[in-house]
Order: structure tokens, then C-alpha cells, then sequence
């Protein structure tokens, strides 16, 4: 294959797969196309994207994804909060925040902060 030939886009199946990333455990699904990547809170979201090493971004794991034509979300709550990949829209919140190229959810991050709140008050009643 030369370099001017465009990869195959690749296809991922799991079924019960956990990504562990600094002590937070990711349950791992996908559609074929797409990967989502769920996590219990959006603290523990934050927490596994602050362990990555020093200096990573997005970049790399963006070129895999666009490559292979592939996208992951991050997802809390079931709600996608983060893209990354061929179908993520990058914006100003993305550079704002220096995740760029991923897309940032803001509606997202806030409908799952919102139903962590309510699950928390929900206990305690």
C-alpha cells in the first residue's frame, strides 16, 4: 500500500470490557464505528484525562480515530460529554480548555453533573 492509499476503516466489537486508568474503571462499548468510553462521574472522567502523561493531548489518539475512521465518546451518566475522531466538531470551548482536537459537550458535562446531583440527593432522602 502506498502512502496515498487511504487505510480500511477498522471495526471494534467488545462486549464486557473495562479500561482501568489511574484506579477509574471505564466500561468500554462499541457499534462498530464508535467506542464509548463510560465513566461513573464526571470527576472520575476529569481524573482519568489528568493521568494521561505529561504533554498528551488528543492529537495522537485523533489521528488513530480519523485513520481508521473510527470515534470514541466519552460518555458519564449516558451522556456523551467528550468526541474524539472522525465524527468530533471541535470548537472554541475545545481550544479554550486545550483538548482541542477533541469536541467538548457542554450540554453533555452538565446533564450528567445535574444527574449526579440528583442521584446524591436521592440517597439521602
Amino acid at each position: 500500500m502506498s502512502r496515498t492509499d487511504a487505510l480500511a476503516p477498522l471495526s471494534i466489537t467488545t462486549e464486557d470490557l473495562t479500561l482501568v486508568v489511574d484506579d477509574v474503571e471505564l466500561d468500554v462499548r462499541s457499534t462498530g464505528d464508535r467506542v464509548f468510553l463510560e465513566a461513573s462521574t464526571v470527576r472520575e472522567a476529569i481524573q482519568a484525562a489528568r493521568s494521561l502523561p505529561e504533554g498528551s493531548d488528543a492529537t495522537g489518539p485523533t489521528r488513530l480515530l480519523l485513520a481508521t475512521d473510527l470515534t470514541a465518546e466519552v460518555r458519564v451518566r449516558g451522556r456523551t460529554v467528550a468526541v474524539l475522531g472522525a465524527a468530533a466538531r471541535p470548537g472554541p470551548l475545545a481550544r479554550w480548555l486545550g483538548i482541542f482536537p477533541a469536541e467538548v459537550r457542554l450540554g453533555g458535562v452538565v446533564g450528567a453533573g445535574w444527574s449526579g446531583l440528583s442521584a446524591a440527593a436521592d440517597s439521602v432522602r
